[in-house]
C-alpha cells in the first residue's frame, strides 16, 4: 500500500511540475517581448531617424544594424513591438466580443434568435479568413494600424463562436440557470451573472489564440504589402527587407531579429494557451503520461515474446 500511494502522489507532482514549466516559460516569453514593447521606444533613438550609416552591420552605435535608409533597427523592432502588440490585442478583443455575441447568445435564446446568428457564423466560417483580409486591405485607400486590427478582429470570431454556443447551450439547461429564469432574471443578467464566468478560461484562452492569430496575420499582410500605411510593425520591416533584398545581401540583422520576436511571441502565448487548455480540460493532463503507459507496456510485451520465442 505505501508502494502504491508513493507512486499515486509522485505522478500527479511530475504532472503539476511538468504544466508549471510550461506556463513558466510562456510567461517569460510574453513578458519580455512587452517589456520590450513598453521600455524599448524609450532607450532607443528615433526608428525615423535616418542619418546612420545605410544597411551597416550590428556595431556599438547601432546594436542590431541599419536598413537601406539608415534608420536603427532596433529602435525598428522596438517601435514594431508595440505596434504588433496593439493589433494583435485589439484585433483578440473584437474576435471575443464577436464570439461571444454570436455564440452567447445564439446557444442561449435558442430558436429563430439561434437560427439567424448560426447561419451568420456559418457563412463566416464558409469564407476563407486570410484571402477575405486581404480582398478588404485591397480595397482600403488608407490601411491604419486601427484598421487592419478591426478587419483581422471581424474575420477570425466564427471558430470561437461555434464553440460558445454548445457550451452555451449546455450551461442553458443547468439548475441555477433555471433558479435564475424562475426568479424573473433578465436574460442579459443571465448571461452575464450565470454563464459567462463559467466561461472565462475558455474565453482567455480564445483570446490568446486570437491574439497570435492576429499578429501572424498582420504580418503576413505587411510582408505581402496589405499592412497599416505609414506605421512600423515587425511585418512591414520584414517587408521592406524582402523588397531590399536584404537575403542576398547577407543583412541577417535586418530580418532575423523581428522573425524571431514573432516567433517568441507566438510561442509565449501559445505555451499559455495550452497551460489553459489543461486547466479546462483535465484529460489532457494524463494524455502525456497515458502514451508514455502504453509504450511502456508495448515494450514490455514485446519482450515477453521475445523471451517466449526463445
Amino acid at each position: 500500500m505505501e508502494g502504491i500511494r508513493t507512486e499515486a502522489t509522485v505522478a500527479p507532482r511530475k504532472r503539476r511540475r511538468r504544466i508549471d514549466v510550461k506556463l513558466g516559460i510562456g510567461i517569460v516569453l510574453t513578458l519580455i517581448v512587452v517589456v520590450f514593447a513598453i521600455i524599448g521606444p524609450g532607450l532607443t533613438q528615433d526608428p525615423r531617424n535616418y542619418d546612420n550609416p545605410v544597411t551597416s552591420p550590428p556595431s556599438a552605435e547601432n546594436p542590431l544594424g541599419t536598413n537601406n535608409l539608415g534608420a536603427d533597427l532596433l529602435a525598428q523592432l522596438a517601435e514594431g513591438a508595440a505596434g504588433s502588440l496593439m493589433v494583435g490585442a485589439t484585433a483578440g478583443l473584437i474576435a471575443v466580443i464577436c464570439s461571444l455575441f454570436f455564440g452567447i447568445v445564439a446557444g442561449y435564446r435558442g430558436g429563430i434568435v439561434d437560427e439567424i446568428l448560426s447561419l451568420a457564423t456559418n457563412i463566416m466560417l464558409v469564407i476563407p479568413g486570410l484571402p477575405l483580409v486581404v480582398v478588404i486591405a485591397t480595397y482600403l485607400e488608407t490601411r491604419s494600424m486601427w484598421m487592419i486590427a478591426v478587419v483581422l478582429g471581424f474575420t477570425s470570431w466564427a471558430g470561437s463562436a461555434v464553440v460558445l454556443r454548445f457550451q452555451a447551450k449546455s450551461l442553458r439547461s443547468r439548475d441555477y440557470v433555471a433558479a435564475a429564469k424562475t426568479s424573473g432574471e433578465s436574460t442579459f443578467r443571465i448571461i452575464l451573472v450565470e454563464i459567462l464566468p463559467n466561461l472565462l478560461p475558455l474565453l482567455s484562452s480564445m483570446f490568446l489564440s486570437a491574439v497570435v492569430l492576429a499578429v501572424l496575420s498582420e504580418a503576413g499582410l505587411s510582408y505581402l504589402g496589405l499592412g497599416p500605411s505609414g506605421a512600423i510593425t515587425w511585418g512591414t520591416i520584414l517587408n521592406d527587407a524582402s523588397t531590399q533584398s536584404a537575403f542576398h545581401q547577407g543583412a541577417w540583422w535586418w530580418f532575423v531579429p523581428p522573425g524571431l520576436l514573432i516567433a517568441m511571441l507566438g510561442c509565449g502565448l501559445s505555451l499559455i494557451n495550452f497551460a489553459i487548455d489543461e486547466t479546462i480540460n483535465p484529460k489532457l493532463k494524463l494524455a502525456p503520461e497515458a502514451v508514455r503507459q502504453v509504450r511502456k507496456a508495448k515494450k514490455q510485451a514485446r519482450r515477453t515474446r521475445k523471451a517466449q520465442k526463445r
